[in-house]
C-alpha cells in the first residue's frame, strides 16, 4: 500500500443538537456554552450563567429555531458537512471522516472510523471548517481534537490545516459563489460574520499591545494578525470585493450572533433595521465565517434577518448560500490536502 493511502482526513465543524427536542438542544447548549473558550469566565461563574440563566431560557427558543430549518435527513450543518465529506472522498485517494466540536460524532469516533477502514494509517490531517482564527471556533476545535488524541496511543501522527481566510483558492471559491448574484440590481452586499467578544481579540494578541489598542490596528502590519479574527475577516472581505470589482460604497461588514455586551460591532440585526432608511432597499447578504449552512445562516439571517429588513422598509433581501459542496470549494480543500502532503 502506498504511503499516500496511509493517510486519513478529518473535517471538523461546529456541531448540532441530536434533534429539535428541547432536552437535546439543552444538552447541546450546555456543552457549547460551558466551553471555556466560548465563555471565558471562571468555571463556577460560567456554570451559574450557563446552567442557571442562559440555557433554561434559551433552549426552548433555540429548539423552535432548529425546527424551522431541520430537514428530513437531520440537522442541515451535519448533513452538509457529511455531503462535503462524500464529495471530497470521490476526489482524493484518502479516506475522509467527519467529527464535531459539540455533539456527535466525536473526534474519537472519527479516529476509530479511519483506523477501521485502514489500520495502516500513519498520518491524519484535520481541517477545521473555519476560515478565520478565533479562540471560540478554530482554536477550540483544534484543542478538542488534540484532547482525544492525547488520551490514547494512536498509531498515527496528527496535523492541522491552518485558517485559510486569505488563501487564493478559498477567495476564488467564495467570490465565484457570489458572482451570479451581482447580475441583479442590488444596493449593497453585506458580509455578516459571526461575532465574538472584543476581549477575545485582545486575549489573542501575541504582542499584548496592538489589537483594539492601536489606531487602525487591522491595517497596521503586526504579528498579532495571525490570531486576530477582526483583521482576518476584513482581509477576506477586501480580497473578495477586489476580485469581484465591487466598489467601497457597495459593500459593508457586520457581526451577528452576539451573546452579551462588548462584542464586535456593527451588529447585523441593527444594520438590517437601519439600512432601508439609508437608501439600501435591495440587499445581498452572505455569511463567510460559515462554510456550511446552519442555524445562524438559515434561521438567524435568511428568516429573522429578512423579516427585520423588510419590516424596516427594505424591498428585496437575498441570502447567498454558504459554500457547502460548491465545486471550487472542493477544489480548494484538495489543494490544502495536497500542500500538507508536500510538507510531510
Amino acid at each position: 500500500m502506498s504511503s499516500k493511502i496511509n493517510k486519513g482526513i478529518i473535517l471538523i465543524n461546529l456541531g448540532s443538537p441530536a434533534s429539535t427536542k428541547v432536552s437535546d438542544v439543552r444538552k447541546y447548549l450546555n456543552q457549547f456554552l460551558m466551553d471555556e473558550r466560548v465563555i471565558d469566565k471562571p468555571w463556577l461563574l460560567r456554570a451559574l450563567l450557563v446552567r442557571g440563566i442562559i440555557v433554561p431560557f434559551r433552549a426552548p427558543k433555540s429548539a423552535e429555531a432548529y425546527e424551522k430549518i431541520w430537514i428530513k435527513e437531520g440537522s442541515p450543518l451535519i448533513v452538509y458537512t457529511e455531503q462535503l465529506r462524500d464529495v471530497l472522498e470521490q476526489k482524493i485517494e484518502y479516506p475522509v471522516e467527519v467529527c464535531m466540536r459539540y455533539g456527535n460524532p466525536t473526534p474519537q469516533e472519527a479516529f476509530n472510523a479511519l483506523l477501521k477502514r485502514n489500520p495502516s494509517i500513519k498520518e491524519v490531517v484535520v481541517l477545521p471548517l473555519y476560515p478565520h482564527y478565533a479562540v471560540s471556533s478554530y482554536e477550540t476545535a483544534v484543542e478538542w481534537v488534540k484532547e482525544f488524541y492525547r488520551k490514547r496511543k494512536y498509531p498515527f501522527e496528527l496535523s492541522f490545516i491552518a485558517p485559510f481566510y486569505n488563501d487564493a483558492y478559498y477567495i476564488k471559491a467564495l467570490s465565484e459563489s457570489i458572482r451570479p448574484y451581482l447580475s441583479t440590481s442590488y444596493d449593497q452586499l453585506l458580509f455578516s460574520y459571526h461575532g465574538i467578544p472584543e476581549r477575545h481579540i485582545r486575549k489573542s494578541d501575541v504582542t499584548g499591545c496592538h489589537c483594539l489598542q492601536t489606531e487602525n490596528c487591522c491595517e497596521v502590519e503586526s504579528p498579532a494578525h495571525q490570531y486576530c479574527y477582526r483583521h482576518q475577516v476584513r482581509v477576506t472581505t477586501k480580497l473578495v470585493t477586489e476580485q469581484l470589482n465591487i466598489p467601497p460604497g457597495k459593500y459593508a461588514i457586520s457581526f451577528q450572533s452576539r451573546l452579551g455586551k462588548g462584542w464586535l460591532t456593527p451588529f447585523t440585526d441593527f444594520r438590517l433595521k437601519e439600512l432601508p432608511a439609508e437608501g439600501v432597499k435591495n440587499l445581498l447578504i452572505i455569511c463567510p465565517a460559515f462554510v456550511s449552512d446552519c442555524l445562524e445562516t438559515l434561521e438567524e439571517i435568511a428568516m429573522r434577518g429578512k423579516e427585520i429588513f423588510l419590516e424596516a422598509g427594505g424591498e428585496s433581501f437575498t441570502m447567498i448560500p454558504c459554500l457547502n459542496t460548491y465545486p471550487l470549494w472542493i477544489e480548494a480543500i484538495e489543494r490544502y490536502i495536497s500542500a500538507k502532503e508536500k510538507e510531510s
